[in-house]
């Protein structure tokens, strides 16, 4: 008999050798033939471990291979969406005019030092290599052109309309609006509303690249999506991540989208896109502890832009209606308690004396369950409703009263502008109703601020347009001398303000937190 391991034989000499017992004998020629047989049946026994995990890892690479391939079709490529959707986003850069001088009245030569001295040391305009000479204040009625921010946008017709954000452009003088390909065109403004944050202007240019508006109700959590914009200036920045989550309220009129999208100063108005190539949202806001993007970042839903931009483009405004009601959440326990059931609708805290809510019978102490057929599953989506609809349309409200709903008809009013715009288009009234020559919609200096700042005097500023607005007074500043004159009130100031020789440059001591500057501003003729 042959000893067999795998493909060797043993020829048949060795059979006796190897089976006679005598392991004890010296003279026996079992003593060579035992480790020999060993070693051979060591390797047969290594050579079948080896082929068994041959077999293995060649099983274990057929079965690695569909996951791998599932692995690699999960990951996304953006270079093809990038490629289609980039040449319909714009860099907006947006200036305004100042005369700039230093501190305390000095004539320093840069033109950006106001700005420094308000906004910090770093403040460094985009793409200019330094300051520029200035032109004196009696040679230029306008002042000189600084730059004011940069911001996003993007194409929504082959026309030239483009979407982007109120805080973009608010407050410019001008607006330049830069495409990929290095093409510059200056915009206007053809209506803008803050109280969505949403902008539409326009370019004279045809054959615009225009985005797709895709639907946002459809987006998903962990959906990829991604954002081009020019943060910090950058343009054509493409930064990508995934929806955090749909419907987030942080406002009146808005349902934000939040993804954890990489957006900064510069990426506000740029477009939110799906992998479709759609445009889903307006990068709009960054929730931050410093300032910079720390993995929340909100977008305005493009259906919702769209339906501001329809009314933008129409009439330049935008019309909402309101019922005269202040409101509030229904909490677990409030609803068990008035035996409503479930946590809905919007709790009516307080009606407006001669209001559509008055006048339709609601009162204090209503829950608003629907308007017009619409669900009012939280309170924010009340105002949402109501804006939505036309001034002057009969509605029917829904209320819970004292254990039982009840149908009520109401006629929407229309919502008022902001109090500062009003301010602003006011072409009656008072000196204290209006801006004055200056730009300055000033009233009187709380005690308790005026302790707190620890001055003698001063007046607040409600609001800033025109010739305060170019030279960098906002609202929230505090005056307290004009010239040579120290402010005292209101009424004095204005006073002052009508007398002053329009013709010249006037100096303006404005105190934001803890700084005081000197600020020159020549007034509207």
């Amino acid at each position: 008999m042959s000893v067999f391991h795998g493909a060797a034989s043993y020829p048949h000499p060795m059979k006796r050798v190897c089976s006679t017992p005598g392991i004890g004998d010296p003279a026996s020629p079992v003593r060579q033939c035992r480790p020999l047989e060993n070693a051979r049946r060591r390797a047969g026994r290594g050579l079948a471990s080896f082929m068994v995990f041959a077999l293995f890892a060649a099983l274990l690479l057929v079965a690695g291979q569909p996951a791998a391939q599932a692995q690699a079709r999960a990951l996304p490529d953006f270079t093809d969406l990038v490629a289609k959707a980039d040449p319909a986003v714009v860099n907006i850069r947006t200036t305004a005019r100042a005369v700039a001088r230093g501190p305390y009245g000095g004539g320093g030569q840069d033109p950006y030092e106001l700005f420094r001295w308000f906004f910090g040391p770093d403040f460094a305009p985009p793409g200019r290599g330094g300051p520029r000479q200035q032109t004196p204040p009696g040679n230029n009625d306008e002042g000189q052109e600084v730059p004011r921010g940069v911001g996003s946008g993007f194409f929504i017709s082959a026309d030239g309309y483009i979407l982007t954000n109120h805080h973009v452009v608010n407050g410019a003088d001008d607006i330049y609006v830069t495409l990929t390909d290095r093409r510059e065109f200056k915009a206007k403004v053809i209506g803008s509303d803050e109280r969505t944050d949403v902008a539409l202007i326009k370019v004279e240019a045809a054959g615009m690249t225009p985005l797709k508006p895709g639907d946002p109700t459809q987006l998903r959590k962990g959906e990829w999506v991604l954002a081009i914009g020019s943060p910090f200036g950058l343009d054509s920045t493409v930064t990508a991540g995934i929806v955090s989550a749909t419907g987030r309220d942080t406002g009146d009129y808005l349902p934000f989208i939040q993804t954890d999208v990489a957006v900064n100063p510069g990426n506000s108005g740029g477009p939110l896109l799906n992998m479709r190539g759609e445009v889903v949202g307006i990068n709009s806001q960054i929730i931050s502890r410093s300032g910079g993007f720390m993995g929340i970042s909100l977008a305005i839903p493009i259906d919702e832009a769209m339906r501001v931009a329809d009314q933008l483009r129409a009439s330049g405004r935008v019309i909402r209606g309101r019922i005269g009601v202040q409101i509030g959440e229904v909490s677990k326990e409030v609803a068990d308690a008035i035996g409503l059931g479930r946590t809905a609708g919007a709790s009516v805290g307080m009606v407006e004396p001669g209001s559509p809510a008055e006048k339709a019978g609601i009162e204090p102490g209503d829950v608003i369950l629907k308007f017009n057929g619409k669900t009012i599953e939280r309170s924010s989506d009340l105002p949402r409703t109501v804006g939505e609809t036309k001034p002057g349309t009969k509605a029917t409200i829904q209320v819970w009263r004292r254990g039982s709903t009840r149908d009520l008809t109401i006629t929407v009013g229309e919502l008022e502008p902001d109090k500062s715009a009003a301010a602003r288009q006011d072409d009656g009234g008072s000196q204290a109703q209006k801006t004055n020559v200056l730009g300055l919609l000033v009233s009187d200096l709380p005690a308790a601020r005026r302790r707190d700042l620890r001055v003698r005097g001063g007046v607040q500023v409600d609001a800033a347009d025109g010739p305060a607005a170019r030279a960098g007074i906002r609202q929230g500043d505090v005056i307290l001398a004009l010239d040579n004159a120290e402010i005292t009130g209101a009424s004095q100031f204005n006073g002052l303000v009508a007398k002053i020789d329009r013709s010249k440059v006037h100096g303006v001591l404005v105190r934001r937190d803890d700084l005081t500057q000197w600020v020159p501003i020549r007034p509207t003729r």
